[in-house]
Parts: structure tokens; C-alpha cells; sequence
């Protein structure tokens, strides 16, 4: 697939509760001054995934860094070189055509739910899936040409299981392929975030084809 241009480098950093760098909106190969992404919820998502896991002799598998030029397994561009959520899937016993596991994604509403969701519907089993936790990293929201991009972070750390954020949805922030779901750990850090660039707050169980077709 032909790979989109990301955007100029950034005019304006919007400020939000975390300290933020300048940086470019499309400068996602390394975060700057990340916290430690929580290792409670990352430990507990393992044991919960531990009985239908192929992967370590039964534990879950660990997150991955998406550093190494790994292109989306859905709309096939470069995931560093775009800002913006990112994710990957694990699955039992089926792997992306091409590579092994994970599936990797530049996207998470316009790409890695709408994979994992046809998956499944062919009867893959996911055993692991990880998002970007924005409340362990340093991000950047800028602003180009009237659009709002959020930052992107590919290493390991920065991962969270998905099952466990809260999603900002419907908000004015850009990813790779558009309005994303902004994933975070921390229910007051999605509230505030959800306050500064609107949309709301909701949790991956509320996450269906209503809200990824919007």
C-alpha cells in the first residue's frame, strides 16, 4: 500500500497534565522521559490470559517494541514513522501472513480493533493485545494545518494490556489514519484529556462496531 505522507513538522504544542517536549507530530521513534508503564496490570492481564495461552508454556506473551521498521498489518505503513496510537495482537494459532506474532498496528480504531474483530470472526483466538498507555508516557499533542496529532510511542514500555485503559473517543486528536482512540490507565488522565480536546471517556468494553465505524 502506498505510504502517506505524515505531517509537516509541528507550529504549536498544545499543552496537557503531563510535561511535555517539542517534538514533530510525525517524530515517533522515541519517547522522551517516559514513566514506567504500570507492572500490576500488565502481571494481572498474564494470569488471566495464562489458560488459553499458547505462548511460555502457558504465561502470556510481553509486549513488543515497534521500533524496528515494522509496517501495519492492516494498511501496511511504517508504524514509527506515524503519530498516534499504536497496538499488536498475539493469537493462539494463527500469526499475520508474513511474520510471526504479534500483529502489529499504526491505528487503533481504523486498523488493529477491525483486524482482531474479522479475526476472531474466522475463529482466531487473541491470547494478548497491547495499546499504547498514555498514562506512562511523556506525549505531545500538536497542531498542523487546523488538525490535531497526538504523539506516538513503539517501545516495549509503553504498552499496556488493552483490556485494562480507559479509551477517549470521538475526540478532535488525530492518529495515523485520523480521529483514534486514545488509550489510558489512569481514568483521571483520559477525563482531563477528553476535557482539553473533547470527546468521552469509555472502557474497552464498550468498544463494538457502533464506535469503530464512526
Amino acid at each position: 500500500m502506498h505510504e502517506e505522507t505524515p505531517p509537516a513538522p509541528t507550529r504549536h504544542v498544545h499543552a496537557t497534565r503531563h510535561a511535555h517536549t517539542h517534538r514533530p507530530a510525525h517524530d515517533c521513534g522515541h519517547a522522551v522521559g517516559r514513566r514506567t508503564v504500570l507492572a500490576a496490570g500488565a502481571s494481572a492481564a498474564a494470569v488471566a490470559l495464562a489458560g488459553c495461552s499458547s505462548f511460555g508454556g502457558g504465561s502470556a506473551p510481553e509486549p513488543i517494541a515497534l521500533d524496528a521498521g515494522q509496517a501495519c498489518d492492516d494498511c501496511g505503513m511504517v508504524i514509527r514513522n506515524h503519530p498516534g496510537p499504536v497496538g499488536q495482537v498475539f493469537f493462539a494459532d494463527n500469526a499475520p501472513e508474513g511474520h510471526d506474532n504479534p500483529a502489529h498496528f499504526d491505528a487503533l480504531k481504523q486498523c488493529m480493533f477491525p483486524y482482531r474483530l474479522e479475526r476472531e470472526s474466522r475463529g482466531w483466538t487473541t491470547v494478548a493485545q497491547y495499546v499504547t498507555d498514555y498514562s506512562g508516557v511523556d506525549y505531545t499533542v500538536t497542531t498542523e494545518g487546523g488538525d490535531s496529532y497526538v504523539s506516538s510511542h513503539v517501545e516495549a514500555g509503553a504498552f499496556a494490556p488493552a483490556e485494562d485503559l480507559y479509551y477517549v473517543v470521538e475526540s478532535e486528536v488525530r492518529g495515523a489514519m485520523g480521529p483514534d482512540f486514545v488509550p489510558f490507565s489512569a481514568e483521571a488522565d483520559a477525563t482531563a484529556f477528553a476535557e482539553a480536546y473533547g470527546g468521552e471517556v469509555v472502557e474497552y468494553g464498550d468498544i463494538g462496531e457502533g464506535l469503530i465505524g464512526k
